[in-house]
């Protein structure tokens, strides 16, 4: 989960954030202000991964909040106003919402945030006692156990994360798979197949056997599954 708050001194934009954050389960709102110096002691209380933050407010601007800030979290900035938009990405913000805005605009940007969370954090997110990865797949973002993942098979510009109830479909390279599952977890037998080493239950001179499918083993990666599995 992104750990979220909100600051804005109009109550009705403070709502529609709340009520957007809502409909997204990959970000959990912990606290909404409309006062920014009350947000800042907040701030350098508790740790955040992302502020929803406006530009024109009382006192302090979200601009000037921001750079009080010792240890910066991610910023979506949200503003009527269209000027303050490249000063805003020269200091590295997420996204820039214009209001009023809408759902998809919201969600585009929230999906930009889970972008780079998931890069910060390549080896899995801890949700409880569980190591789980996002995973996007189109305009959805699942959040599934590193455990309940079999194998993933390329087909061409796309490959497919079988689970153990379900499978996803996603845009990604084979040679970036590892930024989405551990490597300590799981090893490449195949140009097209990436499997979870736990999950195998035989082992062939050619396969390998994974809740009853047969998965390649290519020539080029038998030596390195091998030593993966201790038996080199």
């Amino acid at each position: 989960m992104i750990s979220c708050i909100a600051i804005d001194d109009e109550p009705k934009a403070l709502a529609v954030i709340e009520r957007y954050c809502q409909k997204v389960d990959f970000i959990n709102l912990s606290a909404t202000f409309r006062e920014p110096v009350k947000a800042i002691e907040f701030l350098n209380r508790e740790q955040v991964d992302l502020i929803f933050l406006d530009i024109n407010m009382p006192d302090i601007s979200g601009i000037q909040l921001i750079a009080t800030l010792a240890v910066k979290p991610m910023v979506i900035f949200t503003t009527a106003y269209s000027n303050y938009a490249v000063e805003s990405y020269n200091l590295n913000a997420i996204d820039y919402l214009l209001k009023p805005i809408t759902f998809e605009r919201f969600l585009a940007a929230a999906n930009k945030a889970l972008s780079l969370f998931s890069v910060k954090n390549k080896t899995g997110i801890k949700s409880g006692n569980t190591e789980t990865v996002f995973i996007k797949s189109g305009p959805q973002t699942h959040q599934v156990k590193v455990s309940d993942i079999l194998y993933l098979e390329k087909d061409g510009n796309y490959i497919t994360v079988y689970l153990k109830d379900k499978k996803i479909l996603i845009r990604e390279n084979m040679t970036d798979i590892f930024d989405i599952v551990p490597k300590e977890e799981f090893v490449r037998v195949h140009k097209s197949y990436v499997v979870a080493v736990k999950h195998i239950t035989l082992v062939e001179v050619h396969q390998v056997t994974i809740n009853g499918e047969k998965i390649p083993i290519g020539s080029t990666y038998r030596d390195a599954l091998k030593e993966k599995l201790g038996l080199a």
